[in-house]
């Protein structure tokens, strides 16, 4: 049933950075039926091989995450009625539980991260059909339902992946694949006009300079190509007006106005004082600051200053108790892998920042992907005896990892009589 579970939570991992693209009555389909099958085959596969993985402090922490909200829910939110937020929550925990389950091996993981990085080439690819379709009269363009904020910072997140890939990868296809998806991907993100997706870009193409020292001649030259090739299709391609309004990034922090979001984090902070401990509930950011923003009142557009006006300081800590468990774990991996690691997840903080994402799946994806890494490449411990076992195989998780029984003494001549 591993198999099984598997091809379906590629799929569903595929889908997510263009779910909005096919959707019916308000759900995103294909990531809702392949979710389902990933995590009825994880659940099947448990039972049948009664193999469960022991659980990290980050699936501990996850886990009070969503039963604290859910507790907190029932004292905040209209009787008989619970928000479509808190069922997103709990679907995430399952989606943490089945990579946990499913993607033991590096190799599984970096399979994952693949079908990230592909499902983000579809987002783009469909981004520059708009662009082709309406000619340079818009000054964003976005595929599907997408808000053009929340496709920039999809894609963003898929640069540092695509490049990590291409850099692991033996296989020449795949490396150009991956190596491919810049110049595509930060033309699509320009495309969309966020100064946010922008500015979160210029961290994720950290992870070029970071990774030159892994790099042979060879794949020097063809990295240097491919930034050449990516500088040259942003600055060809990209709409003039579009341009205009990224130029307005510097003049927009400036202000302090942020597109506008910096009301909102004030009023958030303020209605946070009058409830500190367990806050409003999720979903209520918007009752929470009404009665000081009044009918401008919108989402936070800040997932941390969201978690903590809606799941107030308990619901805040065991989040960020979630993001440092995944930051402890990735510190023992191998200094490439940690490089990689830190430079994803400080891409995902900046992308957290602007928009209120603490209940996309991108999100726990990454958390659950960057775990998952890391116990999968763990190094091998010294045995009681002081040797150090052989290290495993690449892919093979470290858990997995047995003392082999050392030579059999012989026997003294005086034994034998």
């Amino acid at each position: 049933m591993i198999p099984v579970g598997y091809v379906a939570l590629w799929i569903f991992i595929f889908s997510l950075p263009w779910e909005g693209v096919i959707v019916t009555g308000g759900t995103a389909v294909v990531p809702r039926l392949t979710g389902m099958i990933a995590v009825g085959s994880a659940a099947l596969a448990v039972t049948f091989t009664g193999r469960l993985r022991r659980w990290h402090l980050f699936h501990v922490a996850a886990l009070l995450f969503v039963l604290v909200a859910g507790l907190n829910l029932f004292f905040t939110a209209p009787a008989g009625h619970l928000p479509a937020k808190y069922y997103t929550f709990v679907q995430l925990f399952l989606v943490l539980w089945m990579i946990w389950e499913i993607a033991r091996t590096r190799r599984a993981v970096h399979g994952l991260m693949l079908a990230y990085v592909s499902g983000a080439y579809v987002a783009a690819l469909l981004t520059l059909t708009v662009l082709h379709s309406h000619g340079t009269a818009m000054r964003r363009y976005v595929a599907g339902d997408f808000d053009p904020n929340d496709l920039a910072m999809t894609l963003s997140l898929a640069l540092p992946m695509a490049w990590y890939l291409g850099t692991v990868f033996q296989k020449p296809l795949l490396r150009l694949f991956c190596r491919a998806y810049l110049p595509l991907g930060l033309l699509a993100l320009g495309l969309t006009g966020s100064r946010g997706g922008m500015l979160t870009a210029g961290v994720a193409l950290m992870i070029v300079p970071l990774s030159m020292t892994k790099l042979t001649p060879g794949r020097l030259i063809a990295a240097m190509l491919t930034l050449a090739i990516t500088a040259t299709v942003a600055a060809n391609y990209v709409p003039e007006r579009v341009v205009e309004r990224l130029a307005t990034t510097s003049s927009d922090i400036s202000r302090l106005s942020f597109g506008g979001r910096f009301k909102f984090w004030v009023a958030g902070l303020e209605a946070f004082t009058q409830k500190p401990l367990m806050g409003y509930g999720t979903g209520g950011f918007v009752r929470a600051i009404y009665p000081i923003l009044g009918s401008v009142s919108l989402v936070a557009h800040n997932s941390f200053i969201s978690l903590l006006v809606e799941e107030g300081l308990v619901g805040l800590l065991l989040y960020l108790t979630m993001m440092l468990a995944v930051l402890g774990a990735v510190l023992r991996l191998p200094k490439f892998e940690r490089r990689f690691a830190l430079l994803l997840l400080a891409t995902l903080f900046v992308a957290m920042s602007p928009l209120t994402w603490e209940d996309r799946k991108p999100v726990w994806f990454i958390l659950a992907a960057l775990l998952g890494l890391s116990q999968a490449t763990l190094p091998a411990r010294a045995s009681p005896q002081g040797q150090v076992p052989a290290s495993p195989p690449a892919g093979r998780p470290a858990t997995e990892i047995r003392q082999r029984p050392g030579p059999r003494p012989r026997a003294s001549w005086e034994a034998r009589g």
